[in-house]
């Protein structure tokens, strides 16, 4: 599998940017614990977070061979380019462009990782999810369970 360098603060965050940054959950946030719901609901059966698995997918369904990221705006580089240009007018500028720029480059990394295990990969973006759970559901259902 592959290896990604993630960068390092060059000098100590603030105290604002460590309480906040602590306070990120990796699993179980808002749009996991939407979208499963409407799943469930919907009669789909899962497992979520399975370890075994390049990237930790937020949700896996085993049989069919199908993952779900849930990826956050911000830390996945939704809109990449203009969020990379205000982002070099802040504070740790370079810091953040790199750590998004990783996650990026890791994501895609994954999805190849897993797609040559034989997984199919699906990635829904956070405000999607928060915004349309139904209709990210219904996408997700529409790749398990193909209509013929």
């Amino acid at each position: 599998m592959h290896r990604i360098r993630v960068p390092r603060f060059e000098t100590a965050s603030s105290p604002t940017a460590s309480r906040v940054l602590s306070a990120t959950k990796s699993i179980d946030t808002k749009c996991e614990m939407q979208l499963r719901h409407v799943l469930w609901g919907m009669g789909l059966r899962f497992r979520k977070n399975v370890r075994d698995l390049p990237g930790k997918p937020d949700i896996v369904f085993t049989k069919q061979r199908v993952v779900v990221f849930c990826d956050g705006d911000f830390w996945h580089g939704r809109n990449w380019p203009a969020r990379k240009q205000r982002l070099h007018k802040g504070a740790n500028a370079l810091y953040w462009t790199k750590k998004i720029g990783a996650n990026i480059q890791r994501d895609r990394l994954l999805d190849q990782d897993l797609q040559r295990l034989g997984w199919k990969v699906l990635r829904l973006w956070e405000s999607d999810i928060l915004e349309y759970p139904n209709r990210c559901a219904l996408e997700i259902a529409n790749v398990v369970h193909p209509v013929t």
